[in-house]
């Protein structure tokens, strides 16, 4: 993970917790409508990935199990995980790519909807994303995905200045490439050939050379539309266009997108596709049902997006009706950290991941509410355009003066606690009974990040080693670590 250079590692904020009464008072503990439904409260769990489908990307029982955890805790609103809209291998990742994925994932709504007593909402993210391989051995690389041309063949011969690579056997050019320095090939191979060699082949958007890069305009929408309506057929209260990160929505909106098919380039190119999706999954699943976005505030990249456009397009999306914008922040590849041989490249190692879950070794700013003031520009834009869209605001925020500061201050309408949930889900009803004091407070340290990256089941340091004996709970790695936070005994 990407660091400061001369980190300042910062310690949980001091927090006085409310009472009961003043709970009840408060903004967070207020209803607020979204599109068509009413939320009890503006509390909100964000869409987590935790590695427990199975590997044809259906609901098992692990899943059942962690959604009714957080479900439990009564948050206002829960997003599920990441779910793939096609229907193809994706590993231990849920799926909604068919309409076999339906009686699963109408199990985990039921499920939530029994753990919460009918009192949280169920949103699901629908997510789509392009290959990516795994960083391949040089020798592999050049034996075998290299395609070698004559225009290797020249720049080697310029850069040993030597012709006699101009009519080298191919086999011996791939050899000497395989053998040669890094300098070397810095200056005989291009830019996405060195990164696939460095870090994987990665497919972007603006692969407008494979037919099915340039054919996705045509093809995302009834993908996505496909999707939705899946997930209503389920029961969910509405669905998350994943427009964020490192996936195929977020390379449309970003401004390295260069595509010249009329879905690149400016603002209002690069905002149309993730429109004509939105209208595609509105028109089928109706203007009762929730359709919201969890889009960048910034892509922390070199000529990537900034608040500015961030700005521009959550105007665009509350003018064309999402019912609500949830923002995040980075986690690209173009800035990840190399992986090892074998690996695939992970889009939250960079400067970008850190700013999408910072931690408390930071800069003077620290990661509490780092996000807050690109949330608080775009509400900002949206409401000035005359649009009341309600903006979710998450990042670091963990304690109760944050949240109704946040609020108070109407920098967002609603607070997301993603990495706060996982060490307590039962943070939303614990603060609102006036036992906030009972908190297991989040340390920021990203223990949970590092098992995503690593594939595995994510939980929290602060409770997959506790009460290991206790008897039925569900345990990984040979019994080391629970798989679900301890029970709250009220």
């Amino acid at each position: 993970m990407w660091k400061f250079k001369n980190p300042i590692k910062h310690t949980i904020p001091a927090t006085r917790w409310p009472t009961a009464a003043e709970a009840a008072q408060s903004l967070l503990y207020q209803p607020i409508e979204i599109g068509a439904i009413e939320v009890k409260s503006r509390t909100w769990v964000p869409a987590m990935v935790p590695w427990r489908a199975t590997e044809e990307g259906f609901v098992t029982q692990e899943n059942l199990d962690w959604y009714r955890r957080f479900a439990k805790g009564r948050p206002g609103v829960l997003v599920v995980e990441a779910t793939g809209v096609r229907d193809i291998p994706s590993g231990p990742l849920l799926r909604i790519g068919h309409d076999r994925f339906i009686p699963g994932l109408r199990k985990l709504v039921e499920a939530v909807k029994d753990a919460s007593e009918g009192q949280t909402k169920l949103f699901i993210q629908i997510i789509d994303f392009l290959s990516v391989k795994r960083r391949p051995e040089r020798e592999k690389f050049f034996a075998r995905f290299l395609e070698l041309d004559d225009r290797h063949k020249r720049r080697l011969a310029l850069a040993l200045n030597d012709n006699q690579w101009l009519t080298a056997d191919d086999s011996i050019v791939r050899n000497e490439l395989a053998n040669a320095a890094d300098e070397l090939l810095d200056r005989v191979l291009d830019a996405r050939e060195l990164e696939s060699l460095r870090f994987g082949y990665r497919e972007h958007v603006t692969d407008l050379q494979l037919p099915h890069i340039r054919e996705l305009p045509q093809v995302l929408p009834n993908i996505f539309t496909d999707a939705a309506r899946r997930a209503r057929e389920a029961g969910f209260d509405g669905v998350e266009l994943h427009y964020a990160h490192a996936y195929t929505m977020a390379g449309f909106l970003s401004a390295l997108n260069d595509r010249d098919d009329g879905y690149g380039g400016s603002r209002e190119q690069r905002i149309r596709l993730p429109l004509e999706v939105y209208r595609a999954v509105r028109k089928t699943v109706g203007d009762d049902y929730v359709v919201g976005v969890r889009f960048l505030g910034d892509e922390v990249i070199a000529g990537g997006n900034r608040v500015d456009d961030a700005s521009y397009f959550g105007v665009e999306f509350a003018r064309a009706g999402f019912d609500f914008l949830s923002i995040s922040k980075g986690g690209k590849f173009e800035d990840a950290q190399q992986p090892k041989v074998g690996q695939a490249v992970y889009p939250y190692t960079g400067q970008s991941g850190y700013e999408c879950m910072p931690t408390v070794l930071s800069d003077a700013t620290g990661p509490f509410g780092r996000s807050v003031p690109l949330v608080a520009a775009i509400k900002r834009a949206v409401n000035q355009a005359g649009f009341s869209t309600p903006i979710v605001a998450t990042g670091g925020i963990g304690t109760f003066e944050q949240a109704e500061s946040i609020l108070q201050k109407g920098q967002a309408d609603i607070i997301g606690l993603a990495r706060q949930a996982l060490a307590d889900p039962d943070w939303f009803v614990k603060v609102k009974l006036g036992r906030g004091d009972e908190v297991r407070r989040c340390t920021y340290t990203n223990y949970c990040e590092a098992l995503d990256q690593a594939h595995r089941a994510v939980t929290c340091k602060l409770w997959d080693r506790v009460d290991l004996n206790e008897r039925g709970i569900a345990t990984v790695d040979e019994g080391r670590r629970r798989l679900l936070a301890p029970e709250w005994n009220k």
